[in-house]
């Protein structure tokens, strides 16, 4: 599967952008999608994923309650909606696809839990 991130941009604190994801091929609703973000000079960090359905999301503890990931299976895409941004959350924004375990504290959390990956896009929180 191919994808393609978009709608990073720069922001003042306190505001909000939507991050999308286009996946190509028919077999998106397979796949367990992830969202993780690497800001300069650190590692990449997971920020949320999402199961199969869209029925069960988890979330970095940095991120949750500013953040939700959704999906629309019809449109092979996935979003990231992010609120309340802070300039900590600047970074690179990548999609990932393709984790086969359960969405939760200990699954679909770590980098190399999935196979496919995005292009990033760059979200810049300015204070």
């Amino acid at each position: 599967v191919q994808l393609q991130a978009s709608g990073g941009g720069e922001v003042q604190a306190g505001g909000s952008l939507r991050l999308s994801c286009a996946a190509s091929g028919r077999t998106f609703s397979r796949y367990v999608m992830g969202w993780f973000r690497q800001a300069p000079g650190k590692e990449r960090e997971f920020a949320a994923a999402i199961n199969r359905s869209g029925g069960r999301k988890y979330y970095a503890d940095s991120v949750k309650g500013r953040f939700t990931i959704s999906r629309e299976n019809a449109n092979n895409t996935v979003y990231l909606q992010m609120n309340s941004l802070k300039p900590e959350d600047t970074a690179v924004y990548y999609c990932a696809a393709d984790c086969l375990n359960p969405v939760g504290p200990t699954g679909c959390i770590h980098r190399e839990e999935y196979d496919y990956w995005g292009q990033g896009t760059l979200v810049t929180v300015s204070s």
